[in-house]
C-alpha cells in the first residue's frame, strides 16, 4: 500500500513538472537560446560562404585564439573545452568564446562579489587564541586554516558542536523542532526548492514565524529551481512575509554568468544553530518520493561560533543578490548566546564552515579535498554523486593509494544523469590499477564527504566534478579533532558493508566498447558536466 502511494506521488510530480517545463519561462528561455545560437551561426557561416579570403582570415582568427586559450591562466579541462570544438568548428566557436569572455555582466557581479568580500572582512578575523591552538596541535591544519583565513576570507572557530545526519530523513525531524524554537531570525539559502509535502512543511513553519515577526529570509538558485517553481514565485513568498531573492534568475541570453550558480545548501537560525549539507528542499531528498532508488545525502548541525561563518555568507549572498538592498549592521546577527543541547556531541575540536566563489580566482573546495588527501595517512573515504577528476585530483587519489593510504570512494549505482556516470567510469580502471577502491551504492548516492585517520572530515555541497569545482558557488564544513567525525566514519563503514558493492578491476576494464567511445567523446565536454 505505501508502495503504491508512493508511486501515486511520483506520478503526479512527473506531471507537474512536465506541466511546468512545457508551459512556464523554460521553454521560452530555450527556445531564445536556440535562436541566437541559429543566428551567431548562420551569420559566420554567411560570411565564410561569401569569400575565400574571409575563411582564411578566420582560421588565422582562430589560431591566435587557440594560442591566447593556452595562454590563459584557466584549468586545463576548460581549455581543452574550446580547443577541441575549435579544430572542428573555428569561425563559430571563436565568435562563441569571445561573445561569452568579454560580458559586461560578468564583470559587474565578480566586481559586486570582490567589494562585497572586502566590505565584510572586518567581521571574519580569525581569533588568535583559537589558531595558536590549532599550531599546537597539528601544524598541516594549521597551514590549511591559515590560507582559508587570509585568501577565502573564513577563520576557524572552537566551542561549536557537530550533530552529523546520515540521511534526509534523519535531519527532517531535528530541522523542523529548530526552526519551531526560532525567536530573531530565519536565514535560508538553497539551490533548489520544490514544491511537495516537505516544502509544504518548511513553507508552514516560516510563514508562522513571519506573522510572529520574525525576520525570515531565503535565497533560492534561479537554474536550479527556475523549471519547478512557477514564474515570479519569489515574488508571491514575500507577500506572505517571507523576504525571497533569487540568484541569478535565468535569461533568455546567452552569458558566462549563467554557469556561476548558487549550489550553496545554509539553513541559519538566531546566529547560534546552522545546518548545510547535500541536501536541497525537494521531496526525494527525504525519500517520500522514489527517483533513482533510495536517495543517500548527508549533512550536519552546527550550534556555536562557528555558525557565524555561515551567518556571513548568507548575508553576503543575500546583498549581492540586491546590490540596492543592505543588510543593515552584520552585528545585529551575531548570537547573544549559544545554547546547550543534549542532542548534539560535545564541543570539541575545530570547526571551520567555509565558502567558495568561483569568481575570486581562489579554487577553495579543490584546495580543502587535496588537503585531507594528500595529508591522510592511514585512509581517506570520499563520497560523491559525481566523479569527473582532473588531472590534480587524478593524480592525488592514485599517489595516496600508492604510498599505502587506504582510499575507497563511494558512488552511485544508479545515477541521475547517465552520460555523468559514463564519463566517471573513464577514471575507474586507472584508480583501481593504482589501489582504489570504487564501490557503487545501491541508489543514487548524492552525499559530498571526505574523512580520513579518524582527525578530519568535510561535509558540503562541493561534488568532485569541474562544474562544483570551479564554477559555482558552494560551501562545506571542515571538521578537526571533532567528535562527529567517529560519526561520519561509522556511516562509511556501514555503506561500505551494506549499501554498496565493490567494483573489481575486471568489471572496469571490461565495459562495453560504446561507453568507452562515448566516455572519450564526453570528456571533452568534461568543464560543462
Amino acid at each position: 500500500m505505501k508502495d503504491k502511494e508512493k508511486n501515486k506521488r511520483s506520478l503526479a510530480r512527473r506531471l507537474k513538472h512536465a506541466v511546468i517545463y512545457v508551459a512556464t519561462q523554460r521553454t521560452v528561455v530555450i527556445l531564445a537560446l536556440v535562436a541566437q545560437i541559429v543566428l551567431i551561426c548562420y551569420m559566420f557561416l554567411a560570411l565564410q560562404r561569401y569569400s575565400t579570403k574571409m575563411v582564411i582570415i578566420f582560421q588565422v582568427i582562430a589560431g591566435i585564439t587557440a594560442v591566447h586559450v593556452l595562454n590563459t591562466s584557466k584549468k586545463a579541462e576548460f581549455k581543452l573545452g574550446w580547443l577541441v570544438p575549435m579544430v572542428i568548428f573555428p569561425i563559430f566557436t571563436v565568435a562563441i568564446y569571445f561573445y561569452l569572455s568579454n560580458q559586461y555582466g560578468a564583470r559587474v557581479v565578480r566586481n559586486r562579489f570582490a567589494k562585497k568580500a572586502a566590505e565584510t572582512q572586518q567581521f571574519l578575523k580569525q581569533d588568535k587564541e583559537v589558531i595558536s591552538k590549532l599550531k599546537a596541535e597539528d601544524g598541516e591544519v594549521y597551514r590549511y586554516a591559515c590560507y582559508m583565513n587570509n585568501y577565502a576570507g573564513f577563520p576557524v572557530w572552537q566551542d561549536t558542536s557537530v550533530k552529523f545526519f546520515p540521511s534526509g530523513e534523519e535531519k527532517l525531524g531535528t530541522l523542523k523542532r529548530e526552526l519551531e524554537k526560532a525567536k530573531y531570525y530565519i536565514f535560508i539559502e538553497m539551490f533548489i526548492v520544490d514544491r511537495g509535502t516537505l516544502w509544504d512543511e518548511l513553507f508552514e513553519i516560516l510563514r508562522r514565524k513571519a506573522e510572529e515577526g520574525l525576520d525570515i529570509r531565503f535565497i533560492y538558485d534561479g537554474m536550479g529551481s527556475q523549471h519547478l517553481l512557477p514564474f515570479g514565485y519569489h515574488r508571491k513568498l514575500t507577500e506572505l512575509g517571507i523576504k525571497t531573492r533569487v540568484f541569478q534568475p535565468f535569461l533568455p541570453m546567452l552569458s558566462s554568468i549563467q554557469n556561476n550558480r548558487d549550489h550553496r545548501k545554509i539553513i541559519v537560525i538566531d546566529g547560534h544553530t546552522g545546518f548545510t549539507g547535500g541536501d536541497n528542499i525537494a521531496d526525494e531528498y527525504v525519500n517520500r518520493i522514489e527517483r533513482f532508488g533510495y536517495w543517500k545525502d548527508t549533512s550536519v548541525m552546527l550550534k556555536g561560533k562557528a555558525v557565524w561563518n555561515l551567518t556571513m555568507m548568507f548575508l553576503q549572498m543575500w546583498e549581492v543578490t540586491d546590490p540596492k538592498g543592505k543588510a543593515g549592521s552584520y552585528e545585529l546577527y551575531l548570537p547573544d548566546k549559544y545554547t546547550d543541547d543534549p542532542d548534539v556531541t560535545p564541543r570539541e575540536g575545530f570547526v571551520l564552515p567555509f565558502g567558495d566563489c568561483p569568481l575570486d580566482g581562489e579554487d577553495v573546495g579543490a584546495v580543502s579535498y587535496m588537503h585531507i588527501l594528500t595529508t591522510a595517512t592511514e585512509y581517506c573515504y570520499i563520497s560523491t554523486p559525481y566523479l569527473i577528476l582532473n588531472e590534480e585530483l587524478l593524480g592525488a587519489l592514485c599517489y595516496a593509494a600508492k604510498r599505502g593510504v587506504d582510499v575507497r570512494v563511494i558512488v552511485p549505482g544508479i545515477p541521475d544523469k547517465w552520460y555523468v556516470k559514463v564519463m566517471g567510469e573513464s577514471f575507474f580502471t586507472q584508480l583501481k590499477r593504482a589501489g582504489v577502491r570504487i564501490y557503487e551504492y545501491n541508489g543514487f548516492n548524492h552525499a559530498k564527504m571526505f574523512v580520513s585517520d579518524d582527525r578530519k572530515a568535510i561535509v558540503g555541497t562541493i561534488n568532485l566534478d569541474y562544474r562544483s569545482l570551479y564554477l559555482h558557488f558552494e560551501n562545506g564544513c571542515y571538521m578537526y579533532g571533532v567528535p562527529a567525525i567517529a560519526d561520519i566514519r561509522r556511516d562509511f563503514e556501514d555503506m561500505f558493508a551494506n549499501s554498496t558493492r565493490e567494483l573489481s578491476l575486471e568489471n572496469c576494464e571490461q565495459r562495453p566498447l560504446k561507453r568507452r567511445m562515448a566516455s572519450a567523446l564526453l570528456k571533452t565536454l568534461e568543464p560543462l558536466l
